[in-house]
Protein backbone atom coordinates (compact mmCIF):
# COMPACT_ATOMS: atom_id res chain seq x y z
CA UNK A 1 0.00 0.00 0.00
CA UNK A 2 1.38 3.57 -0.89
CA UNK A 3 1.98 5.92 1.74
CA UNK A 4 -0.98 8.67 1.70
CA UNK A 5 -0.26 12.27 0.32
CA UNK A 6 -0.58 14.23 3.05
CA UNK A 7 0.34 17.52 1.29
CA UNK A 8 -2.99 16.70 -0.49
CA UNK A 9 -5.51 18.46 0.94
CA UNK A 10 -3.57 21.63 1.83
CA UNK A 11 -3.24 22.03 -2.21
CA UNK A 12 -6.67 21.32 -2.66
CA UNK A 13 -7.42 23.45 -0.02
CA UNK A 14 -5.25 26.38 -1.99
CA UNK A 15 -6.78 25.85 -5.41
CA UNK A 16 -10.34 26.40 -4.09
CA UNK A 17 -9.29 29.67 -2.35
CA UNK A 18 -8.09 30.67 -5.55
CA UNK A 19 -10.83 29.49 -7.42
CA UNK A 20 -13.65 31.01 -5.21
CA UNK A 21 -11.87 34.19 -5.16
CA UNK A 22 -11.81 34.58 -8.71
CA UNK A 23 -15.31 33.58 -8.61
CA UNK A 24 -16.16 36.57 -6.14
CA UNK A 25 -14.25 38.93 -7.86
CA UNK A 26 -16.36 38.63 -11.63
CA UNK A 27 -18.53 35.82 -11.98
CA UNK A 28 -20.93 36.40 -9.32
CA UNK A 29 -24.24 37.27 -10.36
CA UNK A 30 -25.96 36.72 -7.27
CA UNK A 31 -27.06 40.83 -6.21
CA UNK A 32 -26.50 40.05 -1.99
CA UNK A 33 -23.28 39.26 -2.89
CA UNK A 34 -22.28 41.37 -5.91
CA UNK A 35 -21.60 44.71 -4.43
CA UNK A 36 -19.60 43.30 -1.26
CA UNK A 37 -16.47 43.77 0.08
CA UNK A 38 -15.27 40.02 0.62
CA UNK A 39 -11.66 38.47 1.38
CA UNK A 40 -11.16 35.12 1.34
CA UNK A 41 -8.87 34.38 3.93
CA UNK A 42 -8.79 30.93 4.44
CA UNK A 43 -10.00 27.31 3.55
CA UNK A 44 -9.70 24.23 5.51
CA UNK A 45 -10.74 20.94 3.67
CA UNK A 46 -10.99 17.76 5.09
CA UNK A 47 -8.89 15.23 5.14
CA UNK A 48 -10.92 12.95 2.91
CA UNK A 49 -12.16 15.98 0.31
CA UNK A 50 -15.17 15.27 1.02
CA UNK A 51 -15.92 18.68 2.83
CA UNK A 52 -14.21 22.57 2.77
CA UNK A 53 -15.24 25.00 4.98
CA UNK A 54 -13.97 28.68 3.42
CA UNK A 55 -13.82 31.46 5.64
CA UNK A 56 -14.31 34.37 4.06
CA UNK A 57 -14.30 38.49 5.71
CA UNK A 58 -16.86 40.89 4.85
CA UNK A 59 -16.86 44.22 5.24
CA UNK A 60 -20.10 45.95 6.28
CA UNK A 61 -22.83 45.33 9.37
CA UNK A 62 -24.23 42.65 11.10
CA UNK A 63 -27.17 42.89 8.72
CA UNK A 64 -25.23 43.39 5.65
CA UNK A 65 -22.75 40.35 6.53
CA UNK A 66 -25.73 37.86 7.00
CA UNK A 67 -27.59 38.59 3.51
CA UNK A 68 -23.96 38.38 1.85
CA UNK A 69 -23.23 34.93 4.18
CA UNK A 70 -27.16 33.58 2.74
CA UNK A 71 -26.16 34.89 -0.77
CA UNK A 72 -22.43 32.66 -0.82
CA UNK A 73 -24.51 29.43 0.91
CA UNK A 74 -26.72 29.86 -2.07
CA UNK A 75 -23.54 30.22 -4.81
CA UNK A 76 -22.17 27.05 -2.96
CA UNK A 77 -23.66 24.38 -4.85
CA UNK A 78 -22.41 26.17 -7.59
CA UNK A 79 -19.10 26.57 -7.13
CA UNK A 80 -18.73 22.57 -6.15
CA UNK A 81 -19.35 21.94 -9.53
CA UNK A 82 -16.62 24.53 -10.42
CA UNK A 83 -14.24 23.55 -8.31
CA UNK A 84 -14.58 19.91 -9.12
CA UNK A 85 -14.16 20.80 -12.95
CA UNK A 86 -10.90 23.46 -12.05
CA UNK A 87 -9.14 21.29 -9.95
CA UNK A 88 -10.34 18.03 -11.99
CA UNK A 89 -11.49 16.22 -8.87
CA UNK A 90 -13.64 13.27 -9.31
CA UNK A 91 -15.59 14.35 -6.03
CA UNK A 92 -15.53 17.80 -5.37
CA UNK A 93 -15.93 18.87 -1.65
CA UNK A 94 -19.23 20.60 -0.03
CA UNK A 95 -18.58 23.58 0.59
CA UNK A 96 -19.52 25.65 3.44
CA UNK A 97 -18.88 29.58 4.30
CA UNK A 98 -18.31 30.64 7.36
CA UNK A 99 -17.39 34.31 8.62
CA UNK A 100 -13.86 35.05 9.66
CA UNK A 101 -13.76 36.97 12.75
CA UNK A 102 -9.99 37.01 13.21
CA UNK A 103 -9.77 41.13 10.95
CA UNK A 104 -12.44 42.56 12.61
CA UNK A 105 -11.41 41.33 16.20
CA UNK A 106 -7.73 42.48 14.76
CA UNK A 107 -8.85 45.65 14.04
CA UNK A 108 -10.39 46.08 17.17
CA UNK A 109 -7.27 45.06 19.26
CA UNK A 110 -5.53 47.52 17.56
CA UNK A 111 -8.29 50.78 18.44
CA UNK A 112 -8.03 49.59 22.18
CA UNK A 113 -3.95 49.56 22.54
CA UNK A 114 -4.52 52.74 20.85
CA UNK A 115 -6.32 54.28 22.96
CA UNK A 116 -4.35 53.63 25.99
CA UNK A 117 -0.99 53.51 24.35
CA UNK A 118 0.23 57.11 26.06
CA UNK A 119 1.11 59.69 23.22
CA UNK A 120 4.94 59.42 22.79
CA UNK A 121 6.98 61.89 21.31
CA UNK A 122 8.76 60.49 18.23
CA UNK A 123 11.91 58.42 18.79
CA UNK A 124 14.58 60.56 17.93
CA UNK A 125 17.27 57.66 18.31
CA UNK A 126 19.31 58.72 21.17
CA UNK A 127 19.74 56.60 24.22
CA UNK A 128 17.27 57.34 27.56
CA UNK A 129 19.26 59.26 29.79
CA UNK A 130 21.65 60.41 27.51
Amino acid sequence: MPPRDTRRPDRVAEGIRMEVATFLNGDVKDPRVRGALITVTAVEVARDLGHANVFVSIMGDDAGRAAVLEGLASAAHHLRSRVGRALRLRIAPEITFRFDESVARAARIETLLASVRPSEPPDDGSAPGA
